[in-house]
């Protein structure tokens, strides 16, 4: 059978899976289209034709729309990000590149404050710890942003709101999924992915409480392709708390704590270097608590933030290692508007890293920084910053961003808007690159970025948007293994590209969202960076209770190294469909991933995940 034959299959398939729709009316209700919002690239509720980014935002809708799927699934299917290994294993480790950037350049924010594991080699923070299901947004800026939030923003910043307490004294949220997890080899249809949560959250007067519990285990894959009878087991639970307090109109607090567990069972390599199956497992732990609180006044609020996490590792094999981590965060700032027109920042932000290797390290950052935006009557609209970064190992360091753009109104809900922005950010290596078990090197130069871009924004009423942009990222210093070690690169890398976002309601219960990415590197070839990636989703309202998706990715062929000097490129056909039933306090869902069973490679000699089904359901109470 031919894939063009398969196509057709899969179109027949999801026109049966919207069978249950029932006596429901196709005429769904209009959904009022309210003005979109944006918070990440200024901390500023700003309209988005306000901001002179194209910040993606993932909604509570989209993330509800995805149940099932993991956070760095629904982080790959944004433009200009590729999450290697998040089509593989459960417990595959996870590559980040944005913008021809990795795991280093990509910082990670939980409701406002930076998260990572010190003892990381990138000093990354690892997306398998979080469970989406307690996640109300995500939003994502691309490019340097380094004045806002310090060391190792370079390529982009993934912000991540968590869900607060409902609004009655006790709601409760319950949802559940089962599925397959199988290769494109293994065709076998058993029950082997399980997904369970459970939220009890509300309001009592001036008291609010959330807690939520969640679990994952998966089975019937195997890590890497040299036995595929064999399976590797991934299990994660994970316990969420938060609680707050407002004390009046003025001033409220919340205290907050996670932990999460989650143990893989992993496969190495043999005398010869070869990928094996064995015995070996990475167990990764994470605790965290933390305190949040804000003092309004007129016109202004001072924000306090503050976090310590604790990271544990443990590698299982024939060469076992352990790695503990921990760091404190705070950041205090105070936001002041002025005339509705100046929009401004003064803060604070401090760091303490702590690992242990051979014995304990530790570095300190203590970073001021400020920030303004002006929103002019006219169109004109103005991001600039600076902050000052001092690092207990490197001394003192200026980064800075300009961010002009200019809107022209065509009326209250249209608009085309012209922006670009230079931006510079300022990546320390790891604690691990300077003093680890494997190649450190003490005498490291912290990773310089400079980043250009420049682009145009198109708003038609409620109903169509489309945007488009050219980066330009230089890299210095450069951290690389060679040789046994971590090094500096000598040479001067310059990342460049496009990327094309399209949103679009062309009927009222028809969405269509798009987007495209070219990126290449100026002097190399890009390492696991395709070249060329693009997403098209179809989403159909049938009726006010039933909705169907179509979502098809293209990912060019990818460099690996001299060795493997290519992966093939592949595509990907996924259907999702969900109804609502007993007055939409419970949503049925169902959803196929990789329909046309496509083989492919997303990390040589690893495993990849074939055609899986899933169903599920959540129950609001």
């Amino acid at each position: 059978m031919n894939k063009k034959t398969k196509a057709i299959g899969v179109l027949c398939l999801g026109i049966s899976m919207f069978g249950f729709a029932q006596e429901q009316n196709v005429d769904s209700t209009k959904v009022e289209q309210l003005d979109e919002v944006v918070i990440t690239d200024s901390r500023f509720a700003l309209k988005r034709e306000n901001s002179g980014k194209t910040v993606i935002k993932i909604s509570k809708q989209d993330i509800e729309r995805n149940q099932g799927r993991t956070v760095s699934e629904l982080i790959n299917a944004q433009s200009g990000i590729e999450i290697n290994g998040s089509r593989s294993n459960a417990g595959q480790n996870l590559g980040v590149y944005v913008r021809g950037g990795r795991n280093r350049q990509v910082l990670v924010l939980i409701d406002g404050i930076q998260v990572n594991d010190p003892s990381q080699i990138n000093g990354e923070y690892d997306f398998r710890l979080l469970n989406l299901n307690q996640i109300e947004s995500i939003e994502i800026i691309k490019g340097a942003a380094g004045t806002l939030y310090g060391s190792g923003a370079a390529s982009a910043v993934v912000n991540i709101t968590t869900k607060k307490a409902g609004n009655k004294e006790i709601n409760a949220v319950f949802a559940s999924s089962m599925g397959t997890n199988q290769s494109e080899s293994d065709q076998n249809y058993n029950v082997a992915d399980f997904n369970n949560n459970v939220a009890i959250s509300g309001t009592l007067d001036k008291f609010t409480y959330r807690t939520a519990f969640s679990n994952q285990f998966s089975d019937g894959l195997s890590a890497a392709k040299s036995d595929a009878n064999e399976k590797d087991v991934f299990s994660q639970y994970g316990v969420d708390v938060n609680l707050g307090y407002k004390f009046s109109n003025a001033f409220s607090l919340n205290v907050y704590g996670n932990y999460t567990d989650t143990n893989s069972d992993i496969d190495g390599f043999d005398s010869n270097f070869n990928l094996v199956d064995t015995a070996d497992e990475f167990n990764n732990t994470q605790y965290r608590v933390g305190v949040s609180s804000k003092f309004k006044y007129r016109n202004g609020s001072v924000n306090f933030n503050a976090a310590y996490s604790e990271y544990e590792r443990e590698f299982i094999s024939n060469f076992p290692s352990l790695f503990k981590s921990k760091n404190y965060i705070v950041d205090v700032y105070n936001k002041y508007v002025f005339d509705k027109k100046f929009y401004t920042i003064v803060g604070l932000n401090a760091i303490e890293n702590n690992a242990t290797f051979a014995e304990e390290q530790e570095f300190t950052i203590v970073d001021p920084y400020a920030n303004f935006v002006y929103v002019s009557d006219f169109g004109l609209n103005v991001n600039a910053g600076a902050r000052l970064n001092n690092h207990s190992e490197y001394g003192s360091h200026v980064t800075y961003n300009l961010n002009p753009s200019y809107t022209i109104k065509s009326n209250e809900d249209s608009y085309t808007k012209l922006f670009g922005s230079f931006s510079t950010s300022f990546i320390t290596p790891s604690l691990s690159q300077l003093f680890g078990n494997f190649g450190p090197n003490p005498d490291l130069e912290p990773e310089e970025n400079r980043t250009i871009e420049a682009g145009a924004e198109f708003k038609l009423n409620t109903n169509f948007r489309i945007s488009g942009l050219f980066f330009s990222r230089e890299e210095t210093n450069t951290v690389l293994w060679i040789d046994g070690g971590y090094q500096n690169a000598e040479d001067v890398l310059n990342a460049r590209g496009v990327e094309i976002e399209l949103n679009a309601t062309p009927l009222e219960n028809l969405s269509i969202t798009a987007n495209y990415a070219f990126t290449e590197y100026k002097e190399s070839t890009a390492r696991r960076i395709p070249k060329h990636k693009g997403n098209l989703q179809l989403g159909y309202n049938f009726s006010k209770t039933t909705f169907a998706s179509l979502s098809y990715q293209y990912v060019h062929d990818r460099f690996e190294n001299s060795f493997v000097p290519l992966l093939d490129s592949f595509s990907l056909v996924n259907l999702y469909a969900s109804h609502t039933v007993l007055k939409n306090k419970m949503k049925l869902f169902a959803g196929i991933d990789n329909i046309l069973n496509e083989d492919y490679e997303d990390v040589p000699g690893y495993v990849t995940k074939g055609r899986n089904v899933r169903l599920g359901f959540q129950l609001t109470l």
